[in-house]
């Protein structure tokens, strides 16, 4: 895949990025690289790659999936505008 001025340009419209007409050049060249890098990428066969969550093989720490209510109301509402109890309290906004 190769991308054109135009398409860069497009692109950089599209993420609201300003790009100077000067500097579309260096940013086609640039992102085409990054294109065929990604290609070769894909040529690989991971097909029996286990994934990984980092190089060093190691175990993630899991805890119990526990419903619960925090038991922190003071902690969760110390910085609450307004609260009413336990509650946040906000105006209304619907008539």
């Amino acid at each position: 895949m190769s991308l054109d001025r135009t398409a860069v340009a497009k692109i950089a419209k599209l993420a609201r990025l300003k790009m100077e007409p000067e500097r579309l050049d260096a940013m086609t060249s640039e992102l085409n690289s990054i294109l065929t890098f990604v290609e070769e990428l894909q040529a690989v066969n991971t097909e029996n790659i286990a994934p990984m969550t980092s190089v060093m093989p190691m175990k993630l720490r899991q805890r119990e999936d526990e419903v619960n209510d925090g038991g922190k109301p003071d902690a969760v509402l110390k910085n609450a505008p307004q609260r009413q109890g336990d509650f946040y309290t906000v105006p209304k906004v619907v008539e």
